[in-house]
C-alpha cells in the first residue's frame, strides 16, 4: 500500500512552473498594471476623457475586490488600494481652470497610494508585499510558502517587510510634496516638461533606500 501511495504520489500531475509563476503575478496584474497602462491607452493614446479613461481602467481591480471578498472573505488591499486612488483622480479631474492644480492633481493622487501604504505597513499587513512577493520569490512554489510561514513566525521578516512598505509611502509621499511645490513655485511651462522626472526620481529613491531591506528578506529566505 505505502509503494501505491509513493507511486501516486510521484505521478500525479504537478502544476509547472510557469503555471505557479503566472498564478503569483495575475493579483498584481491586474490589480496594478492593467489599470495603469489601461489609464493611459485610453487617454494618451485614443483621446478618451480623464474621467472616462478612469473609470474603465478601473473596472478590472474592480471585479477583482468583488470576487475577493465573496471567494474569500477578505479585503483585496491592492485592488482597494487602486480603487481608492481612481476615485481621487476622478474627483481632482472634476475642477478645471486652474493649469497649476491640474499639475499638482498627480501629486495629491501619489499622496493617497503613500498614506495608505503606510497604513498598510502600521496594522501589519504592508501593502508593496503583494508586489515584492512574486519578485523576490520568483514565484517558486517552495519560496512562496517560506515566505507566508516566516509572515507568520518570524518577527524579524515582518519587520523587514513592513520597512519596505514604509521607504515606499515616505518616498511617495516626498514625490507629491515636490510635485505640489513644484506645480506653484515653477513656470507652468517647465513643470509640464519635467513633471515626469518626480516620479522617477521618487521611485529610484524607494528602490535604492529599500534595497537593503530586499537583500535582506531574500537572505531569510533562501535560510527559511
Amino acid at each position: 500500500m505505502a509503494t501505491v501511495c509513493t507511486m501516486t504520489a510521484i505521478t500525479a500531475p504537478q502544476p509547472s512552473a510557469g503555471r505557479a509563476r503566472l498564478a503569483a503575478l495575475t493579483p498584481l496584474l491586474v490589480d496594478a498594471a492593467l489599470p495603469l497602462a489601461g489609464y493611459y491607452l485610453l487617454s494618451k493614446g485614443l483621446g478618451v476623457g480623464t474621467v472616462a479613461a478612469l473609470a474603465i481602467s478601473s473596472v478590472p481591480p474592480a471585479l477583482s475586490a468583488a470576487w475577493t471578498a465573496l471567494r474569500r472573505h477578505r479585503v483585496n488591499g491592492l485592488a482597494a488600494l487602486t480603487l481608492a486612488t481612481t476615485a481621487a483622480g476622478i474627483a481632482l479631474s472634476a475642477v478645471t481652470g486652474d493649469p497649476r492644480l491640474m499639475l499638482a492633481k498627480d501629486g495629491v493622487v501619489s499622496s493617497v497610494i503613500g498614506i495608505a501604504i503606510l497604513l498598510s505597513a502600521a496594522v501589519g499587513r504592508p501593502l508593496m508585499s503583494a508586489a515584492l512577493k512574486p519578485m523576490i520569490t520568483k514565484a517558486d512554489p517552495a519560496r512562496m510558502s517560506a515566505w507566508d510561514r516566516l509572515s507568520r513566525t518570524s518577527a524579524e521578516f515582518r519587520d523587514v517587510e513592513r520597512g519596505v512598505s514604509v521607504v515606499w509611502g515616505v518616498a511617495l509621499l516626498a514625490e507629491c510634496a515636490a510635485r505640489v511645490i513644484g506645480a506653484y513655485a515653477l513656470p507652468v511651462a517647465t513643470m509640464l516638461s519635467v513633471h515626469s522626472l518626480f516620479v522617477i526620481a521618487g521611485v529610484i529613491a524607494a528602490i535604492k533606500f529599500s534595497k537593503s531591506r530586499v537583500e535582506r528578506m531574500s537572505a531569510l529566505l533562501r535560510s527559511a
